[in-house]
């Protein structure tokens, strides 16, 4: 199925899902204050399938059928998601967050919508890469850049400094490929198939951080708020709308979310934080809007 051409609904939703995606980075920096990094990812992505999957049956859709070829092709997907868009990414960014800067993270994440478009021309239909959807892409990225700032990209000289700008680069193509696995699936409930893919990804989670970090102490109050935010609302929350967007208008069209998280970032820290607006965000923010109208323009002449 071709992808739709996006409406105000999906626009509003990719903005909200920045808006909250944009919010996880400082609380997963405040749960790490209480928890190791694999047991955030753990702990977050197991509240987030205890809650969808009780609404799954609650609602009457329950879990994706698995006695059929299309039911077991549909639980495979599903574990695409739960490795590609959960369980690895989170561990990854988590650990690669102790030791890079957020600002670093944050340009990694804008260069997801770069890795989707080759992979998204070969593997799903009406998803063809063209120059005019390269550069809405490229001048949204730059304007990621820009208002991060380049100083993100300086070497801070951490001992681990290297291999964790290695992990958030990875967890970037993660996001990627499970963008693509996603579209690809079959059709089946919404909300199945994102409850049947968190609890896959906590069955691989949650024995996986007690073997590598045990079994957690008794944080302190701050730390579990943050968790609880993580679980519920960018984890839980965010996978239904994920999955939506990606069936409704393809992974090319989800992945511009990830140019609009450090704007939110940005005016999260002046408004909770007290911090100062950089001078760079207008024209930072007047890149990506125009990346953004450039990629999903209809009927321009740049295409090759």
């Amino acid at each position: 199925m071709t992808p739709a051409r996006p409406g105000p609904l999906l626009w509003g939703l990719l903005v909200f899902l920045g808006i909250i995606w944009g919010a996880s980075f400082p609380a997963a920096a405040i749960a790490l204050k209480g928890f190791g990094p694999v047991t955030v990812a753990a702990l977050r992505i197991t509240l987030a399938a205890l809650v969808l999957v009780t609404l799954a049956f609650v609602l009457g859709h329950g879990l994706p059928e698995r006695h059929s070829p299309t039911g077991r092709r549909i639980w495979l997907h599903c574990l695409g998601m739960a490795i590609f868009t959960n369980a690895l990414p989170f561990s990854l960014l988590n650990w690669g967050q102790l030791h890079v800067t957020s600002g670093f993270a944050g340009i990694t994440m804008a260069m997801v919508p770069l890795a989707i478009l080759p992979m998204a021309h070969f593997l799903v239909p009406g998803e063809a890469m063209h120059a005019r959807k390269i550069a809405g892409f490229g001048v949204g990225f730059a304007g990621t850049v820009i208002l991060i700032g380049p100083a993100a990209l300086l070497s801070s000289g951490a001992d681990l400094e290297l291999l964790a700008r290695l992990a958030c680069f990875a967890a970037a193509m993660c996001y990627a490929i499970g963008s693509i696995v996603t579209r690809r699936a079959p059709q089946v409930s919404q909300i199945s198939f994102a409850a049947a893919a968190l609890l896959l990804a906590a069955l691989i989670m949650l024995p996986t951080a007690m073997m590598i970090e045990g079994f957690p102490g008794r944080p302190t109050a701050i730390p579990l708020l943050a968790l609880g935010y993580l679980g519920l609302v960018p984890t839980a929350l965010a996978a239904l709308i994920l999955v939506h967007i990606i069936k409704q208008a393809g992974p090319s069209f989800l992945s511009l979310v990830n140019y609009q998280v450090p704007v939110w970032a940005a005016l999260m820290g002046v408004a909770f934080l007290g911090e100062a607006l950089p001078l760079r965000i207008i024209g930072a923010l007047a890149l990506i809007l125009a990346g953004l109208a450039i990629s999903q323009a209809r009927g321009w002449p740049l295409r090759s």
